[in-house]
């Protein structure tokens, strides 16, 4: 073989070896697909266990699908390779997005397994607030125990949940009390907290309920001043108990369709009208309606779950719309009551008078 042939083989060799590894060498994204969705209204596990339960209030039966809707991900480690990146990007039920999307920066998944648990505590309680807000029912505040630092004075005597009902004998109406009361002390004397365990929390606790805890202070090392090593925070109280026993979901979309999935139970109307309606969205205690991530993906789950209708966050609404299941409805919300409204049209059959998604 002449000696400028076997140079250009061997070039062309080398250069098909090089596109070969770079096409299965990893790079830096990440995938999300369709996850289980869950009735609000009915049980999240084969034992029956009740997604919401209500005790100390009277409650009704209820029909239908209120369904809540996940998105599955990657772990912060998974490494796809470019091969399936590219596989990834022509299927319509895998969203490729890039992986600081979903893990900024030096995140560990731990890290953001920790954030999206936070996230979906706070939704609970304003999807609990914004639905007792909507019925005219009372809901006061309270100071808790957010979070215990692990080796500090408190850890293993309070924890997270904890409501806190006086510190030394004095009243805690504010989250600013609990450190002002706390820092009156000297590092290494006692400070006595006053809670009612998250255990025993039944949404009205009595007397009974509550607990004296002495917790012998230390030195703080930032301030120098007396510490425990809590972190208080103000969250809403309720006249009785609801809880939302969903495991091993995370972060704030489940807000609205908690929301009416208590209003449903706790008022004799039959919200859905024995309908299949899915939907997303963040939820504040005023009951407005946010925008949430992977939307492309929560309503595929939807309508392969069987849903007829979504309510769509109205700022999600250009994108849900690109490309939407068949059979699915989307539904424009703003707000829980927009919600609301739009399920009195649904029971009524009147879809024509529904706020669809306009199309992108």
């Amino acid at each position: 073989m002449p000696r400028r042939s076997a140079t250009m083989l061997a070039a062309t060799l080398m250069l098909i070896a090089l596109l070969c590894v770079s096409v299965f060498l990893p790079v830096p994204y990440s995938e999300l697909s369709p996850g289980p969705t869950y009735n609000t209204l009915g049980a999240q596990d084969k034992a029956g266990t009740p997604v919401i339960s209500i005790t100390g209030r009277q409650t009704y039966p209820t029909s239908g699908h209120l369904n809540m809707t996940t998105v599955q991900v990657t772990s912060a480690d998974y490494q796809p390779s470019l091969v399936s990146v590219v596989v990834g990007w022509l299927r319509s039920d895998v969203l490729v997005v890039p992986h600081d999307n979903l893990y900024p920066k030096g995140q560990t998944e731990q890290q953001a397994e920790q954030q999206n648990a936070e996230e979906f505590t706070n939704s609970q309680d304003s999807a609990k607030a914004a639905a007792l807000t909507e019925l005219g029912i009372p809901v006061g505040t309270e100071v808790v125990v957010s979070s215990v630092v692990a080796g500090a004075p408190a850890d293993g005597k309070l924890h997270a949940g904890d409501r806190i009902v006086a510190v030394d004998g004095t009243a805690v109406t504010g989250e600013d009390q609990v450190a002002a009361l706390v820092t009156k002390h000297k590092p290494g004397e006692s400070v006595v907290f006053t809670v009612v365990p998250q255990a025993k929390d039944t949404g009205t606790p009595t007397p009974a309920d509550e607990q004296q805890v002495s917790i012998v202070t230390a030195t703080s090392p930032s301030t120098g001043k007396a510490f425990v090593g809590i972190e208080p925070e103000e969250d809403h109280s309720f006249p009785f108990k609801i809880d939302i026993g969903l495991q091993d979901v995370g972060g704030p979309s489940a807000g609205l369709m908690f929301s009416l999935g208590i209003i449903d139970k706790l008022t004799p109307t039959d919200l859905t009208g024995g309908k299949f309606v899915a939907g997303t969205g963040t939820i504040d205690a005023n009951g407005n309606v946010g925008p949430i991530g992977g939307i492309s993906m929560k309503v595929i789950a939807a309508r392969d779950a069987g849903a007829q209708f979504f309510f769509t966050p109205s700022d999600n609404c250009a994108e849900a719309s690109a490309n939407p299941p068949k059979g699915l409805r989307l539904i424009k919300v703003d707000t829980l009551n927009d919600a609301i409204k739009a399920l009195g049209q649904i029971r009524a059959g009147q879809d024509s008078a529904l706020a669809s998604c306009p199309a992108k």
